[in-house]
């Protein structure tokens, strides 16, 4: 599929409306509220952006993820989409989206075209509030990732989303030794990706499935 065709239809399937977050729930771990309701009962929150950055790999369209690098902090060593926070000098959230593609993998501005804008995702642990853009990109240059921000690079063909064995679950453990169980996850490339990502993909997913 080449980028007109699939700007077309991308295009076509939101315009009868996002999926919004119905989209979320099956990647919501158990008892997180919906990110609107979470967002109602926080007084301060930081806004931020994430570009989902798609192109075309012949036969496929393939989607850029990171994994950050191990660090003390709710977010290390997660998978995540190429992303970050609205500094002050950003005109607007998809600037902050189009500067961080570029500070974290060195994907230049001027090779993305802004294709839509889908549901934000509120975290509640980290007070994010998230505003995802979908760039498509029609020739990928070498990626280089930021030696700070992350560790590692890779993509995977979207239309991956829509397999069966492709959504999973279980029990997590984190830094403080609480466990929580059953938690839903797509299983991409052989890792495991989960929370606000997820989440984000989900709605990605259901789009897909209009096409």
């Amino acid at each position: 599929m080449d980028q007109n065709s699939f700007i077309y239809q991308f295009n076509t399937a939101v315009a009868r409306g996002l999926p919004g977050e119905q989209s979320h729930a099956a990647l919501m771990p158990i008892n997180r509220p919906f990110s609107s309701d979470a967002r109602m009962n926080t007084e301060e929150y930081r806004q931020s952006a994430v570009g989902i950055v798609l192109f075309n790999a012949g036969e496929s369209i393939r989607c850029v993820l990171i994994q950050r690098p191990h660090y003390d902090g709710v977010h290390g060593n997660q998978i995540s989409f190429p992303g970050g926070k609205r500094d002050t000098t950003d005109s607007n959230l998809e600037f902050t989206a189009r500067r961080e593609c570029m500070e974290e993998i060195s994907l230049k501005t001027e090779l993305m075209t802004t294709v839509g804008i889908l549901t934000e995702v509120f975290i509640p642990i980290s007070k994010f509030l998230v505003q995802p853009y979908v760039f498509f990109v029609e020739k990928m240059p070498q990626l280089i990732p930021d030696q700070r921000e992350v560790r590692e690079i890779f993509t995977f063909d979207i239309h991956d989303l829509l397999k069966d064995n492709t959504l999973k679950s279980m029990d997590m453990r984190f830094d403080n030794d609480r466990i929580q169980k059953n938690v839903p996850y797509f299983s991409i490339e052989e890792r495991v990706v989960w929370g606000a990502t997820a989440m984000i993909l989900s709605e990605l997913k259901a789009i897909i499935k209009m096409f």
